[in-house]
């Protein structure tokens, strides 16, 4: 006899959801190889913020990019593609995704454009040992930290009703840890360019 839970975990893992996670992965890893490339005449530390800025672009590029597209052409939710089916397994644990939330979609033009490119330039700027390293890097972490403060406080404000969090993945992988990253990386690193400034 199979418990419930497990039964609800079951359901709760369709081959999107596994596809979803994979994919993520896969943008981790290729941002992991392209820092070991890119980064072999840098810090241990500095590698590390490399893997970070690649994934960080990939992600902007590559998935929200997507995302911002279908957006302003209909909805994710009247998409039918691969990228729609990513943004409506996150969209089971935020619906303004789904339906084109006009602040949702105003960040995320912002976030592909602006943060995607500084993204790169940090990149550069680390490899290359520029002077301007620690302004990018203090400019970029403000928008990813602004980023996530505007899509999450007006909507907690609001009593939460477009965030589920009645399962644990949807709660803790979905919503905490996939936007968590972006606010204590981005932390770290403007303490790192705290660090080197002082």
């Amino acid at each position: 006899m199979v418990s419930a839970a497990f039964k609800e975990t079951q359901s709760l893992f369709t081959p999107v959801t596994v596809y979803s996670l994979l994919a993520c992965a896969t943008q981790f890893v290729v941002g992991y190889i392209l820092a070991q490339i890119w980064g072999r005449k840098c810090s241990g530390t500095d590698r590390w913020v490399l893997v970070w800025l690649f994934y960080d672009a990939i992600v902007h590029i590559t998935l929200e990019g997507p995302f911002v597209y279908m957006s302003l052409v209909g909805t994710v939710a009247t998409s039918d593609n691969i990228f729609a089916e990513l943004w409506k397994e996150y969209g089971k644990a935020d619906e303004r995704w789904l339906h084109s939330d006009p602040t949702i979609v105003s960040l995320e033009l912002l976030t592909v454009v602006l943060d995607g490119i500084l993204a790169l330039v940090l990149v550069y700027a680390i490899v290359k040992d520029k002077h301007y390293r620690h302004f990018v890097q203090i400019t970029l972490c403000v928008c990813e930290l602004y980023r996530g403060w505007v899509t999450f406080c007006p909507d907690r404000l609001a009593g939460s009703p477009n965030l589920k969090s009645d399962h644990w993945l949807y709660l803790w992988i979905y919503l905490v840890f996939f936007n968590g990253v972006w606010v204590v990386v981005p932390g770290l690193l403007l303490w790192q360019s705290w660090l080197s400034l002082k």
